[in-house]
């Protein structure tokens, strides 16, 4: 018998990237354990997600447990989105998710129950920087997930592990066959994950009154009206139901106090364009290249999935080299070295 690299709890959604993660830390030795999150859940699909998850560690063979963390995610994850969008900004709940839940209750209990290490299968490159871990952007540039785990703190990483983060989808795919996981084929969840199949509108409405209001263009006219600015984010396209126009509008601007939205025609209009970034709740990975520098060049990234581009880090604000589209108020922004690896993220705290 080969001893075991340590003790490893996997948090395990029911899906393949999680489930994959699990079946390639038991493979290369960890004594690995099994557990499933529960979290607050609109649409009804937990109980399947839960299920999903018991059946891969019975296959795999590994202990299992399931940890309530319900009443905390509504706290914690719902509320802070909830109160986000009252105030008129743009939330982030999958990042406060892993801050507060996964990399902050489950990493808790894990380490109470003896764990050596706590793992996830998000797609994100654990690596080694002058011996200490670090975060980069994952192999997988598509399904790159480091945008998300930014506030994870660094001390934590010495304890983390993201086994699937050199890998692309279709290779987790094909282990996932390999290992004969009967979720091999399971879809990936899309959007934001307590909401399932409800949309944001919906749900929102149920917590904050509709407020008709008015959609003016840049030149101030009003071009039609809403039912309130708190349900609408910067960037957003679909949802304005306004006709006739010869190209797209994007919601550009928002006046809380008046309720009025502001659009913008075409992906080009400079009014979706900002210079600056001020950020706020940073959390720095190399705090000492931040010491001893007072502009540092980075790789910013303000959006999901949203290309990296270039930016110089001063006194807690970005700055971008050329002006980048869609930078809303609340989001996170990401900040990586030009070989990809993070240096440390933020909240969006004002644009100019």
């Amino acid at each position: 018998m080969r001893k075991s690299k340590g003790r490893v709890f996997v948090a395990m959604s029911g899906g393949v990237d999680s489930s994959v993660a699990a079946a390639l830390l038991k493979e290369r030795g960890f004594d690995v354990v099994g557990a499933h999150l529960k979290c607050f859940n609109v649409d009804g699909c937990a109980a399947q997600d839960a299920e999903d998850a018991r059946r891969a560690a019975e296959h795999l063979g590994i202990p299992f447990y399931t940890f309530d963390f319900e009443k905390e995610y509504k706290d914690q994850v719902v509320q802070y989105m909830i109160d986000g969008y009252k105030k008129g900004i743009t939330p982030n709940p999958d990042v406060m998710c892993n801050k507060e839940i996964k990399f902050g209750l489950f990493y808790k209990k894990a380490m109470e129950m003896g764990a050596d290490f706590v793992a996830t299968g998000h797609y994100v490159r654990l690596m080694k920087k002058s011996g200490k871990p670090i975060l980069a952007i994952a192999r997988d540039s598509k399904k790159d997930q480091s945008y998300f785990l930014w506030a994870i703190k660094p001390e934590q990483l010495e304890k983390c592990l993201f086994p699937i983060g050199n890998l692309k989808k279709p290779q987790v795919r094909k282990l996932a066959v390999k290992f004969g996981l009967h979720n091999a084929a399971k879809k990936d969840s899309q959007g934001i994950c307590f909401l399932g199949q409800v949309s944001l509108p919906d749900f929102l409405k149920k917590y904050i009154k509709p407020k008709v209001g008015a959609i003016v263009n840049e030149a101030g006219e009003v071009i039609g009206e809403h039912n309130g600015a708190h349900f609408y984010t910067i960037g957003q396209r679909h949802g304005l139901n306004i006709g006739g126009f010869e190209k797209p509008l994007y919601v550009a601007d928002k006046d809380m106090k008046k309720n009025i939205v502001v659009v913008a025609e075409g992906d080009d209009a400079k009014a979706l364009y900002k210079k600056e970034a001020d950020l706020t709740s940073l959390n720095i990975f190399n705090i000492e290249i931040f010491k001893s520098c007072k502009t540092i060049p980075v790789l910013a990234r303000v959006r999901y999935r949203q290309p990296v581009a270039k930016a110089t880090f001063v006194k807690n604000k970005l700055v971008f080299a050329k002006p980048m589209k869609f930078v809303a108020e609340g989001q996170s922004a990401v900040f990586y070295d030009t070989k990809g690896i993070m240096l440390g993220g933020g909240v969006i705290a004002k644009v100019k």
